[in-house]
C-alpha cells in the first residue's frame, strides 16, 4: 500500500498512526542491529518504517600543530536492500530515503527501477546535506540540484518517462513520494516565505505527503501547517518528534537541525545537566506531552527518530498509542 493511502485511511478512522526512522546499519554490518532496533517497536503497528540515505562524505580534522587532516566518513550503504529485507521480513511498507547528493539521473532512476523490482513503492525524496568539506551543496555534474527535481523525476517515471526520453510501452512505477518540510525554516533559505515557496514547489512537482524536519515546540508545527494551507499546499503534513536525550543536544539539536529548544525545556535539563537518566526522562517526558498534543489535534502519524537508540521511542509508544 502506498503511504499516502495509509495516511488518509487514518485521517478518515480519526486514528493517529506511529511510525520511525532507521539508519541503515555501518559498512560491514548484518541485520541483526537493525533487527534488534525493529523487534521492539513492531508492538506499536507501525504504519511505515523510514530507512535513511547516507552519502560518502570528508570530514576535516584540526591536528594539535594546526596543519589539516582530511579522511573519508564511514559509509552506511544499502538503503535499497536494507528497506526490501525490512518490508518481507515484517510485512511493514518502507520508505527508502533518496537523495540528490553525490548522484547522477541515471543512479537515481537505476536505484528507483531496483526498487520497484523490489516492490517498494513509497519513496522519500530529499536533496540531501553538503558534505562536510563543501562550503555549499554541489550536486552530481549529470544529478540534480534541488529536491524539486527529483520529486519531478520519480513523478515522470510513474508516467513512463525515463531520462533518456518517453517509453511507450513500458511498466509503470506507482511510487508515492514524500519530501521534507521545515516548521522552523530550511537554514539555506532567505525567508519563511521563500522556504514556503519551495515546499509548494515540491509537491506542484509531484510529492504526495510531507513529514517535517524535527522540533519542540507544537506551536510552531502549527503555524507551519497554517502557511502551507494558506500557499495552496493541500498535502498531508506528517510531524517529526525526536526526543532531547542528553544535555549535549542543547546545543547539538539547533546546530544540527535548525530547532529552536523551549526555554523551559533547556532550564529543566540545565538543572539536571549532572544526572544522564534524569536528562533523558525530561526529554522523553517532553516528547510524550508533544505527542499527545498533536494526536489530539488529529494528525494521522506521529514519525519519530530514534536515531539508533529506540529505548525512549518505545517508553513514548507505550504511553501514547
Amino acid at each position: 500500500m502506498n503511504i499516502v493511502d495509509i495516511i488518509h485511511s487514518a485521517l478518515a478512522q480519526r486514528k493517529t498512526r506511529f511510525a520511525f526512522e532507521l539508519l541503515p546499519p555501518l559498512k560491514g554490518d548484518g541485520m541483526e542491529g537493525i533487527s534488534a532496533a525493529i523487534d521492539p517497536l513492531m508492538a506499536f503497528d507501525p504504519a511505515y518504517i523510514n530507512v535513511t540515505f547516507h552519502r560518502e562524505g570528508i570530514k576535516q580534522t584540526v591536528r594539535a600543530d594546526g596543519s589539516t587532516e582530511w579522511h573519508v566518513v564511514r559509509r552506511r550503504p544499502g538503503t535499497v536492500g536494507i528497506s526490501a529485507a525490512i518490508q518481507k521480513k515484517y510485512g511493514v511498507e518502507t520508505v527508502p530515503h533518496l537523495i540528490c547528493g553525490g548522484l547522477s539521473k541515471y543512479d537515481i532512476e537505476d536505484a528507483l527501477i531496483d526498487m520497484d523490482f523490489l516492490g517498494l513503492h513509497n519513496v522519500l525524496a530529499l536533496r540531501g546535506d553538503k558534505s562536510q568539506n563543501e562550503r555549499r551543496f554541489m550536486p552530481h555534474p549529470q544529478g540534480h540540484a534541488h529536491a524539486t527535481d527529483l520529486v519531478r523525476q520519480i513523478a515522470g517515471m510513474n508516467r513512463g518517462e525515463f531520462v533518456d526520453g518517453e517509453v511507450e510501452e513500458c511498466h509503470h512505477s506507482r511510487f508515492s513520494i514524500g519530501v521534507a518540510g521545515y516548521p522552523e525554516t530550511h537554514e539555506e533559505a532567505a525567508s519563511p516565505e521563500e522556504d514556503i515557496r519551495h515546499l509548494k514547489a515540491k509537491i506542484d512537482a509531484g510529492a504526495d505527503y510531507i513529514v517535517t524536519q524535527l522540533f519542540y515546540d507544537n506551536s510552531r508545527f502549527f503555524d507551519f501547517v497554517t502557511r502551507c494551507r494558506a500557499a495552496g499546499i493541500g498535502v498531508p503534513i506528517i510531524p517529526g518528534i525526536k526526543p532531547l536525550s542528553t544535555v549535549r543536544h542543547l546545543e547539538l539539536l539547533p546546530r544540527t537541525f535548525g530547532c529552536r529548544i523551549p526555554e523551559e525545556l533547556a532550564r529543566e535539563v540545565e538543572a539536571h545537566r549532572d544526572d544522564k537518566a534524569a536528562v533523558r526522562q525530561i526529554g522523553t517526558e517532553w516528547a510524550i506531552a508533544q505527542s499527545r498534543e498533536l494526536i489530539a489535534a488529529g494528525v494521522p502519524v506521529l514519525h519519530y527518530y530514534p536515531m539508533g537508540k529506540a529505548e525512549n521511542i518505545i517508553e513514548i509508544a507505550r504511553t501514547v498509542f
